[in-house]
């Protein structure tokens, strides 16, 4: 038994150290490209925010929403959140603002609240606003028709 696992091992080494192994370094892909690891990263571009009347579609059921306006001056934080300035239940009609879902308002053993759930609370853990942006990789996710 020995013998055999000593055999298997050296085979291994042998598969790694040649250039034909699968675990070759040119077989590997990376978003990167061809930036080397340890050069600097290249300056990141600033994208436009799409701005979208009525909402984005969503591509399945139950899929949080997207944010079709700018988020950039909103603060959320223990103390203030500026997505219930026109969200909540007291202003989203004045605002004329989708209210927030009755999810958002139970705790995680379907207790029904009269605030916000606390796991609910930071929007942006589940809401992003989009950006006119090309997709990193290829998809062919079609969706809800």
């Amino acid at each position: 038994m020995k013998k055999l696992i000593t055999t298997a091992a050296m085979a291994v080494s042998i598969l790694l150290v040649s250039g034909n192994s699968v675990f070759a370094k040119e077989s590997v892909a990376s978003l990167r490209g061809t930036q080397d690891i340890q050069g600097s990263s290249l300056k990141v571009t600033k994208k436009k925010l799409v701005s979208q009347e009525g909402g984005f579609e969503r591509s399945y059921k139950q899929q949080p929403p997207m944010i079709p306006h700018k988020i950039d001056k909103y603060k959320i934080n223990l103390k203030n959140n500026g997505c219930l300035k026109c969200h909540s239940k007291k202003n989203h009609k004045k605002e004329k603002a989708p209210m927030l879902g009755e999810s958002h308002f139970l705790t995680r053993d379907g207790k029904k609240l009269d605030h916000v759930s606390s796991r609910r609370y930071f929007c942006n853990q589940c809401h992003a606003p989009q950006v006119d942006a090309n997709p990193l990789v290829k998809n062919e996710f079609d969706g809800l028709k």
